[in-house]
């Protein structure tokens, strides 16, 4: 894996705290840290964009952040479990993988 797909992830694991934030943010150390989330969510993702397919790169970031904010909601804010979603979770991240395989690795970048 290369940096930038490492940016990817990283924005992702972001975009779970800012949106987390969004939902739970009830005074000013919190709603900063929502905010300092978003943009470096974005920053970071639109870094990866600069040497990876925007398409891919927003649609792995997107899917990322889906499957990591459900988890998340399941382990810190007390979700039920349904097994539906654990399938779709499932689903998604399989086509998070075919995407990230299928997409070529940008050149004197290879892992």
């Amino acid at each position: 894996m290369n940096r930038y797909w490492l940016y990817v992830i990283i924005a992702s694991v972001f975009e779970v705290g800012w949106v987390a934030g969004l939902k739970h943010a009830d005074d000013v150390l919190t709603w900063t840290g929502t905010i300092i989330g978003i943009i470096v969510s974005f920053g970071v993702m639109i870094l990866a964009s600069t040497k990876l397919p925007v398409g891919t790169v927003y649609a792995v970031f997107v899917g990322l952040g889906s499957a990591g904010t459900i988890i998340s909601e399941i382990i810190f804010f007390g979700v039920p479990v349904e097994p539906a979603k654990l399938v779709l979770i499932g689903v998604l991240l399989a086509g998070v993988i075919g995407l990230k395989a299928v997409t070529k690795d940008p050149e004197g970048e290879k892992a």
